[in-house]
């Protein structure tokens, strides 16, 4: 087994994480700087207070309720939404009640890696040279799909997309991210609906897909308040996603976020790609760097601190 990977972003021009710690993250979206919630940063801020309260919004834990719910300070300048380019896409940033704010960044390598796969693909096997060619049929399934960054960037590479996610609101904003990125007459499906459900139906219609993306919660819920416990289902969903592969895949990715599980066992669960295909697996975290230096007296320090993000485990057939 290969080592396991940390695959991290640094800043751009409309994202930076300027400083975390003590259970909170500073950031930075296009021109708004946002203070939320992180349980990750386990250790002291770098920036004082006083640069930490500039922030144009902060999410106030006091307010957070069992489900989790809480509710954002915004200074009268802040937009309902706005808009930034990052990772080659546009996308509505937009604070929610649950803290998001419709992206993670720190998804950006996994959408590079599957960026890549498609495109070498496209280019051995249909003999494509450059952009501009027609595009191959590759089909990809993305499932817990939330607001389309993963959907977005096959289908910027030439694939076709099926973009599943049991929340109408999630699946309007992936929509609107499209139409943004400049990418609304892709051949995108979005379905409403939920996954375990749909998978079902793809079996029995005998549907193939070159990639599949999940990105499961632990805990969550479909259109139909369908119940899902990652404990209880991910086993099966894993499985029945593996069946539904053509005969030739080429990547299967599965990102975990909150569920509080070793990417190890991710893994576990994908090599029998490696026994039926070959090819290979990989694993890691996925983190942010800061950008926020230390002063201590007359002396800046310069160490890299990496916030993490969640985890990854995917199979290419190379």
């Amino acid at each position: 087994m290969e080592n396991s990977k940390i695959l991290t972003i640094n800043a751009s021009s409309d994202y930076e994480l300027i400083d975390s710690g003590e259970g909170e993250k500073l950031e930075r979206f296009g021109k708004i700087f946002l203070s939320r919630p992180d349980p990750q940063a386990l250790w002291k801020k770098k920036l004082p207070p006083a640069e930490w309260k500039k922030a144009d919004a902060l999410f106030d834990t006091q307010v957070v309720t069992k489900n989790e719910r809480g509710d954002w300070k915004l200074k009268v300048t802040v937009p309902d939404r706005w808009e930034i380019l990052f990772a080659d896409l546009k996308f509505y940033i937009k604070p929610t009640a649950f803290k998001h704010v419709g992206i993670f960044p720190e998804q950006a390598p996994n959408w590079d890696w599957m960026r890549k796969v498609i495109k070498e693909y496209r280019i051995q096997n249909e003999g494509i040279k450059g952009e501009g060619d027609e595009k191959t049929d590759i089909e990809v399934l993305n499932l817990f799909a939330y607001t389309g960054g993963a959907s977005l960037a096959c289908a910027q590479a030439g694939a076709k997309v099926v973009h599943v996610d049991g929340s109408k609101v999630a699946l309007t904003w992936a929509r609107d991210n499209a139409e943004l990125s400049g990418l609304k007459d892709q051949p995108i499906r979005w379905i409403l609906d939920d996954a375990r459900a749909f998978v079902k139906r793809e079996i029995k219609r005998g549907r193939k897909y070159h990639g599949i993306i999940m990105d499961p919660p632990a805990f969550g819920h479909g259109p139909q308040n369908e119940v899902w416990k990652i404990e209880d289902d991910f086993l099966k969903l894993v499985e029945e996603c593996i069946s539904l592969l053509t005969d030739k895949p080429l990547f299967f990715l599965i990102n975990g976020y909150s569920a509080g599980y070793s990417a190890v066992a991710y893994r576990n669960n994908l090599l029998p790609l490696v026994e039926k295909f070959g090819g290979n697996v990989e694993i890691g975290e996925l983190a942010i760097q800061e950008s926020a230096k230390e002063k201590t007296g007359n002396t800046i320090q310069e160490e890299v601190r990496l916030l993490p993000c969640g985890i990854f485990a995917r199979w290419s057939a190379k």
